[in-house]
């Protein structure tokens, strides 16, 4: 099963980028990253619907919709785990994680997804998040092959 993140903005050389590289590649197939940017001078919620369009418009046909958010279900390794096995075992093909800018995501797009996750009830940097998430993903896919990468 393929993996996407869709983000909202660019991510220059620099430790946050190498970390998310890092784990991406470690995935087997390798996790994609997409990014999108705006670059009207939009504010507010104005702007949380252009970046969920062009967010849209990134997504994987078919693919079945994370959204990372503050207010979603904080999963554990072995849970995140357990749902991606489902999903493949599923046969989903793709499955899509989007960050969104720093506003946040639009609601009616974060309400379209089939799984709203997030990292715990810190406000992470979004670059941070990436990598984040690209090692929670690279965890899971061990837990699910019984690699010893994951201790409890």
């Amino acid at each position: 099963m393929r993996m996407t993140v869709v983000a909202v903005g660019r991510a220059r050389r620099g430790p946050e980028s190498e970390l998310f590289n890092l784990y991406a590649a470690r995935l087997s197939p390798p996790l994609n990253l997409t990014e999108v940017e705006e670059k009207r001078p939009l504010a507010g919620e104005a702007l949380k619907r252009r970046e969920a369009e062009l967010l849209g418009l990134k997504i994987p046909t078919g693919a079945l919709l994370v959204a990372l958010d503050e207010r979603g279900s904080a999963l554990t390794s072995r849970e995140l785990a357990r749902r991606i096995q489902g999903w493949a075992d599923e046969g989903r093909r793709e499955v899509a994680f989007v960050i969104g800018g720093a506003g946040g995501l639009d609601s009616e797009f974060r309400a379209s997804a089939s799984l709203v996750l997030s990292l715990g009830p810190a406000t992470w940097p979004h670059l941070m998040v990436r990598a984040m998430l690209a090692e929670q993903l690279y965890r899971a896919q061990t837990i699910v092959a019984g690699h010893p990468y994951h201790r409890d």
